[in-house]
């Protein structure tokens, strides 16, 4: 599969104030030293505990953070890429390597880049309400990124807003509702409207089913596998909910403080996770079933602060496998076979 987006070594640290004059004392690490790939066409699911850096991950791929350091490609091709890579580990201080990373590297761009690639890469918020203008009508929230970006003007914006509405299941007589005029479902199905509505390539979804009904989370869920296809579109999909992530994505990538500690398709992730934070997530997973019993692993102590994480393996405090060697060195992320990546000395099978 051709790859759409990749981040390399990507780190996001929001710096901690303190004393009389503000200065940094420290810094919250978020994102810290992350690597991933998304293929074209892939639904990538983004799993962890509250506080583990997902919604930081995904605003700083579509550069709403800027990272401190790393790299993001987006659509770029794999031959530059490589050239990048050689002139890092050679000539840093080459001409040819700031050429290519002011041209290619998103985490480099300024506002006039980024805002030609803003038409390429769109996000939907967890909570559809905070992010529509409650005294905006629908037509025109939908419409405004056709405005903004300049591509269409006059009649043709409400011609393409009517076919986006229709294509997200909202009729033509809603154009003129305002946000509170809907509900919860209705909502989410205008903010992926908008976020349509530049034909995007790739689209970050931030828990867009988290507020919602069982009911309708199942309905979301199905236009968006229905817009996937349609569309070809990408989906970096952040939850929060396990059963969701093993019903619609592909790959699924486990969070923990910062890190990635596995990487598998969801079916492996679910029949047989590695690692000993995915394995705890996995049983504390609900199945509906009441007869149906599983163990589960109960995690000690709390997540510790990304202000100040633990060193070596950032799971080795809360972990019943950890040793020696996981407290002085950090696992690094290794194939365990099939494209199973996982960050851990001792992995459970």
């Amino acid at each position: 599969m051709e790859t759409l987006v990749e981040t390399k070594n990507l780190k996001t640290y929001f710096p901690i104030l303190g004393g009389l004059l503000s200065r940094p004392i420290g810094a919250v690490k978020a994102v810290d030293d992350i690597s991933l790939t998304v293929e074209k066409g892939q639904w990538m699911g983004l799993v962890g505990e509250s506080g583990c850096g997902k919604t930081t991950l995904g605003k700083t791929i579509l550069r709403f953070h800027k990272p401190i350091s790393g790299h993001i490609y987006f659509d770029v091709p794999s031959d530059i890429k490589e050239q990048i890579e050689t002139f890092e580990k050679g000539d840093k201080k080459s001409g040819k390597l700031r050429s290519l990373i002011k041209e290619y590297d998103l985490a480099t761009y300024g506002y006039k880049k980024l805002n030609l690639m803003r038409k390429r890469m769109q996000l939907v918020h967890q909570d559809p309400y905070t992010s529509l203008n409650p005294r905006m009508r629908i037509g025109k929230t939908i419409g405004e990124p056709l405005v903004v970006h300049k591509l269409l003007r006059g009649s043709d914006v409400r011609q393409r807003v009517t076919e986006l509405m229709d294509m997200v299941g909202l009729t033509e007589e809603n154009y003129k509702r305002y946000p509170h005029q809907f509900s919860g479902g209705q909502r989410q199905r205008i903010a992926i409207a908008r976020a349509l509505a530049t034909n995007p390539e790739f689209i970050i979804f931030d828990e867009p089913t988290s507020a919602l009904d069982v009911s309708v989370q199942a309905q979301i869920l199905e236009l968006l596998k229905l817009l996937l296809t349609e569309q070809g579109l990408t989906y970096l999909y952040i939850t929060h909910d396990l059963n969701v992530a093993q019903i619609v994505c592909d790959t699924i990538i486990v969070m923990y403080l910062g890190k990635i500690v596995e990487v598998g398709s969801a079916e492996e992730i679910f029949r047989a996770p590695v690692h000993p934070y995915s394995q705890a997530l996995v049983l504390a997973t609900p199945v509906p079933d009441p007869k149906r019993k599983r163990g589960r692993i109960v995690l000690e102590g709390e997540v510790p602060s990304p202000s100040n994480p633990p060193s070596a393996c950032r799971f080795h405090p809360r972990c019943p496998r950890a040793t020696e060697e996981c407290k002085q060195e950090e696992p690094p992320l290794e194939n365990r076979g099939n494209e199973h990546l996982v960050a851990c000395w001792h992995p459970l099978n």
